[in-house]
């Protein structure tokens, strides 16, 4: 049997411990390009998938992504299609494309000069079937039309009568191809992905890995922003599972885990999380299991005896959904371990495992990247004292422990082969002790320093850690690799933001404090701006830095001239999320020991940018809301993504492509200007410009086919203009 399946606030605080900084949630996730079709609703070029079937035990315990991967092409040597046309006759066959058809009445006027009369003729109708291209299977629908014109007869002249053809007519010829695929990937358990993968939004999970549900779609924005009321949002849907060959007599167990809140937004109790099994024969989903909104807890077992025999077949499917606010990533729930398997029983609610709980990013002392210049020129004690090992032995009774293991590797080349004796990592105890979590830091720094003789401008070192136990456990979860990357740039944070942070306050500053290991050229700043329920791309900062004054935020030895302020800039691509915001006029800035990168926001709404829980940086953030006068220091444990750029020779060509590529896309003259001035933009996405006052106030927008902007009613003085497709923004002057 084939299974089908169709590929086509409101200002929310999240915590606010004052009213000055505030942590919002995040309203995006990116997993997936949009793919934009040329109507809002057609299946034209869309793909259908049969999807294969998998077969018992089912177990996700999510250190993996498997979800499946629509990557389906019309080249493809396993791909069909079928054509639909939009106008049929009544038989079925395609009409012909010049043909067109009018759902008003038409009529032949027979005008009589003499008489002084007019009489309408209404012509007949014509049944006709029309498409639906919104929905597969293709809908025809029976409907009656007119000839698309109307004719003027006067009957005392002897001239042929006049045809006034309609301009807008409802029905002519179009198509759509539909496009058939089987999917053939036994390691992708999901269908759908609306749902989020990530390794960091839960606390303590008890392997690598969860999958959240909250109020963003797989393109990671809200379903719909500022709504005030909840709807069911993310769907994690299970391939069909065969299940023909069972009975109620094999003890079929479905399992899993689940956690509230984790590091995100609280769900409330008109919130929930529910499961749902599908009933092949009945064509329907039954309710089976639910939980309302809560506080964060540790994470809670479920255990389900299948017994109902409707749902012994073999494209038997589960699905989880949520309930909560559309409106970002908010009421989230998390689950992890999901598993179905015959012959258990209803005490077997274990999840007999040993695992590593979280990803490792970093074996540094001090920060998560580091340009390499500087590290190489500077090696000596930067390797850090407390990496950090999490560990869960989920076994019901204490385990032996085996010794762990660090392989660092350059290239291919091994550098470092480093061993972890076990009794370290299970904190001093002789066992691994039965359901226990052990988190463990341990000194790298008398064991290994990077290779610092290594050429190039930057490197990449390889890192495995592996850590096992010696009862039977799933292994795939006993270790964890990661890369220490060294670029051109500093970071404390590990590329995931789970809030949205900034301080709220007309006029607020924020500064990250960094300490480089030499001094140095600093030439910009990457933010990773993240959407929260308010976008905010269109609003106004300055980029900003400071040099040190006893530990906090000194004298500002940059800021952005007035003129040129910068806006937030989200991004969904191979940037990992960031945006460079370059110094004014691209130049370089002498940066000497302790210095702070920020901004001061122009209004009062916080600006967003990411916000990583499980690096704590805390101590170095730093907020003020009267003009730089006094700074406090968050009292939200986590670190920003912010992070300084530096003159490598990684970017020595990066500034002159940036100048070329502002120039090529967006372009303004005159400038100054009187009446009017002219936009020349080379971008086939253009979407028009918004108009902005000095003051960061939005005065005009203009259409995508707007090209000549009146400026005769505009007051002399200085204003901003963006480009909406490009994001660039441009002075103006009126005189």
């Amino acid at each position: 049997m084939k299974f089908l399946i169709v590929s086509c606030f409101l200002c929310f605080s999240f915590f606010s411990f004052t009213q000055h900084e505030i942590l919002n949630p995040i309203a995006s996730f990116p997993s997936k390009k949009e793919v934009k079709t040329r109507s809002t609703c057609s299946i034209d070029s869309t793909f259908i998938y049969s999807s294969d079937t998998l077969s018992l035990p089912f177990l996700d315990e999510f250190s993996k992504n498997h979800f499946q991967k629509y990557e389906g092409d019309y080249l493809y040597p396993n791909v069909t299609q079928e054509k639909f046309y939009k106008l049929t006759d009544m038989a079925g066959v395609r009409l012909a494309n010049n043909l067109r058809f009018t759902s008003q009445q038409t009529m032949r006027k027979i005008i009589n000069t003499d008489e002084l009369t007019v009489v309408d003729e209404i012509f007949p109708t014509q049944n006709i079937k029309v498409a639906d291209f919104c929905f597969y299977p293709v809908a025809y629908t029976t409907t009656a039309v007119y000839p698309p014109y109307i004719i003027y007869d006067t009957i005392n002249f002897v001239n042929d009568p006049d045809t006034i053809w309609l301009i807008d007519v409802d029905f002519f010829q179009d198509s759509a191809v539909q496009f058939f695929a089987t999917l053939n990937d036994k390691n992708s358990y999901w269908l759908d992905s609306k749902a989020q993968h990530n390794y960091t939004n839960a606390v303590n999970p008890w392997t690598l890995g969860v999958v959240t549900f909250d109020g963003t779609n797989e393109n990671g924005k809200p379903y719909l922003f500022n709504s005030f009321s909840n709807d069911y949002n993310d769907y994690l849907t299970s391939k069909p599972i065969n299940l023909a060959n069972n009975s109620p007599s094999d003890s079929l167990y479905f399992s899993f885990l689940y956690q509230s809140k984790g590091f995100n937004d609280e769900p409330e109790p008109n919130d929930s999380l529910i499961l749902e099994f599908f009933a092949p024969q009945f064509n329907q989903w039954f309710h089976i299991w639910s939980i309302s909104g809560a506080p964060l807890h540790d994470f809670k077992k479920v255990h389900i005896k299948i017994t109902d025999t409707k749902f012994f077949r073999e494209t038997f499917q589960f699905r989880f959904k949520n309930f909560g606010s559309p409106s970002g990533s908010l009421d989230q729930f998390h689950i992890d371990y999901v598993q179905l398997r015959p012959f258990s029983g209803y005490q077997d609610t274990l999840f007999k495992d040993f695992a590593l709980v979280y990803p490792m990013t970093t074996i540094l002392k001090d920060f998560t990247f580091v340009p390499w210049e500087h590290f190489k020129n500077n090696p000596t004690g930067k390797t850090t004292d407390k990496f950090k090992v999490t560990l869960r032995n989920a076994s019901n009774v204490p385990e032996n422990y085996q010794n762990g293991n660090l392989n660092i590797s350059n290239n291919g080349s091994v550098e470092a082969d480093i061993n972890f004796f076990g009794q370290n990592l299970a904190n001093g105890d002789n066992n691994y002790l039965a359901n226990t979590l052990y988190a463990s830091e341990h000194d790298i720094s008398s064991f290994y320093d990077f290779n610092s003789s290594l050429d190039g401008d930057f490197q990449e070192f390889d890192l495995t850690f592996n850590a096992t136990a010696q009862f039977t456990n799933l292994s795939v979860n006993d270790s964890v690799s990661f890369k220490q990357r060294f670029y051109d740039f500093y970071a404390y944070d590990d590329g995931t933001a789970e809030a949205a942070y900034g301080p709220n306050g007309a006029q607020a500053r924020l500064a990250y404090k960094f300490t480089a290991y030499e001094n140095d050229s600093l030439i910009g700043v990457k933010f990773r701006f993240v959407p929260s329920v308010n976008d905010v791309s269109n609003k106004l900062f300055l980029l900003t830095v400071w040099d040190d004054n006893n530990g906090k935020p000194g004298n500002e030895i940059y800021q952005d001239e007035f003129i040129f302020p910068r806006q937030p800039s989200y991004q969904f691509d191979d940037s990992l999320g960031f945006t460079n915001y370059y110094l004014a006029n691209f130049q370089r800035l002498p940066i000497n020991g302790t210095f702070y990168v920020g901004w001061r926001q122009i209004d009062q709404i916080s600006l967003n940018v990411g916000f990583d829980w499980n690096n704590n940086q805390s101590d170095k953030i730093f907020y003020s809301v009267n003009n730089g006068v006094t700074w406090s220091n968050s009292l939200f444990e986590g670190s920003l993504l912010i992070r300084p750029i530096f003159s490598t020779n990684l970017n020595a060509n990066l500034i002159v492509n940036e100048i070329k590529k502002e120039e090529k896309i967006f372009l303004i003259f005159p400038n100054p200007v009187q009446d009017r001035f002219y936009i020349k933009n080379n971008d086939l996405n253009y979407q028009g410009i918004e108009l902005f006052d000095i003051q960061g106030k939005l005065i005009y927008v203009s259409s995508e086919n707007e090209y000549e902007i009146d400026a005769s009613n505009l007051n002399k003085g200085i204003y901003i203009i963006k480009d909406k497709a490009s994001g660039i923004t441009k002075k103006i002057v009126k005189n």
